[in-house]
């Protein structure tokens, strides 16, 4: 339908009664989106209809009384918190730098649903990685997600270990994570023969995912409900405007939004965006260590049926045995601190695996180790530091109405994400 048949269409309407009725929009109001050319249209999409926008009089209408969301990044969280948004009413577009969702962080993990017991209590991570768990695995379960409940064994195999072990099991019982059980060494072994240790803390409830599957099914819910995804659009700058904000695209539709919210989701480039924010106090914005992890496949057939973990080591949780859904096992991620971003798996630092592997696999052999891949990860404090909690900024913290910046979301940010997209979204409306 072209333009004129619209406008035809819509004047109809308003002639043959009432306009809600016949389905005018009385409802919605000018959102104003402008080209660099001057031309009013959605930066990266090829029809306004495909965003949930509604043409009428030559506007793209929106409804009163919704926020007008950007999420920058399309990764797991972004996705979720552009979800959340739209099914809660708002009307959301979600700005993505790449040509696809999840190309980052998100592609590039063990895609492991965590349980839990490592994270302080009260820290943002223990809070969305138990709750992230169970609506993670129902929300699997209702949208027919491929994800298993297999379990994990985190292990010693020295007394100092089984200290840390212990310690572990108390920090996920005050967190609240349901089923964990310490068993010795012979219980152990009697669930996964292949393993050697003197005692275990056994997670029922941690499981593994198909986490491109995860991102596709937000995509679709987030379109479903009239949002929509820009892809091949950075944002280059944001400034205040009224009451909400102005941002700026770049890309192959370059031009201006105003939004009333903005939530920066962009991972590894959240601190860079962070301070392209007008008024955003650059004391603020963390520092971005990167720390690299990882992965090494192994050639032959799987020897455990559940995933098992050494106790956690400075910056990460140990090179660990992960599974996928198609029955393949590999190992990692190891902590490789490093300047700038880098996914070149180094096949020197198999030595290092075969070493850290064989103190609860005795059993691997030489040569059944190949380089897999690597991610990045977006951490706040490096080596030797301890680590720190989420960090979410949102108004009540900077003083900014409608702007909510995500820093160093890494591991278990895939488990937090439905979890923390809820906190976020209330908070947008608080």
């Amino acid at each position: 339908m072209g333009r004129g048949d619209t406008h035809q269409k819509n004047r109809e309407r308003r002639r043959n009664g009432n306009a809600e009725q016949h389905g005018y929009f009385p409802r919605y109001v000018a959102l104003q989106i402008k080209r660099a050319d001057g031309k009013w249209f959605h930066p990266g999409l090829t029809s306004p209809a495909a965003c949930g926008f509604v043409q009428a009089r030559g506007e793209f209408l929106l409804r009163v009384g919704a926020l007008q969301v950007l999420v920058v990044g399309a990764g797991v969280v972004g996705l979720a918190v552009a979800r959340a948004a739209a099914v809660a009413g708002h009307d959301v577009i979600a700005a993505e730098a790449a040509d696809a969702i999840g190309t980052g962080i998100s592609s590039r993990n063990s895609e492991v649903i965590h349980a839990g017991m490592y994270y302080p209590s009260g820290s943002l991570r223990a809070r969305h990685c138990v709750r992230g768990n169970r609506l993670l695995h129902a929300y699997c379960q209702s949208r027919g997600i491929a994800h298993r409940k297999c379990g994990k064994l985190i292990v010693a195999t020295s007394a100092a270990e089984q200290d840390k072990l212990e310690a572990i099991h108390r920090q996920g019982l005050a967190n609240g994570v349901p089923g964990l059980r310490l068993i010795d060494g012979k219980t152990a072994r009697a669930m996964e023969p292949e393993l050697d240790c003197i005692a275990a803390l056994h997670s029922p409830e941690t499981g593994i995912i198909d986490g491109h599957s995860f991102m596709l099914a937000l995509q679709g819910d987030l379109e479903s409900h009239g949002g929509a995804i820009a892809f091949e659009t950075p944002v280059e700058r944001i400034a205040r405007a009224g009451s909400g904000w102005r941002v700026a695209f770049d890309g192959r539709d370059a031009g201006t939004l105003e939004v009333d919210a903005v939530v920066n989701s962009a991972g590894l480039r959240a601190q860079t965006l962070a301070r392209q924010i007008e008024g955003y106090p650059a004391e603020r914005v963390p520092r971005l260590v990167l720390a690299k992890g990882n992965y090494f496949s192994y050639t032959g057939r799987p020897v455990f049926t559940r995933l098992i973990y050494p106790t956690p080591v400075d910056g990460g949780l140990g090179v660990h045995v992960t599974l996928d859904l198609a029955g393949r096992m590999r190992f990692g991620p190891d902590v490789e601190w490093i300047e700038r971003e880098d996914y070149e798996v180094d096949a020197r630092r198999a030595d290092q695996f075969y070493a850290r592997i064989r103190t609860y696999w005795p059993g691997l052999r030489d040569g059944t180790l190949v380089p897999d891949y690597c991610g990045v990860r977006p951490k706040l404090t490096g080596p030797g530091e301890p680590a720190v909690d989420f960090l979410v900024e949102g108004p009540s913290a900077h003083g900014l109405p409608g702007l909510v910046n995500l820093f160093g979301i890494e591991s278990p940010g895939l488990t937090s994400a439905l979890s923390l997209a809820d906190d976020i979204v209330a908070g947008l409306v608080r």
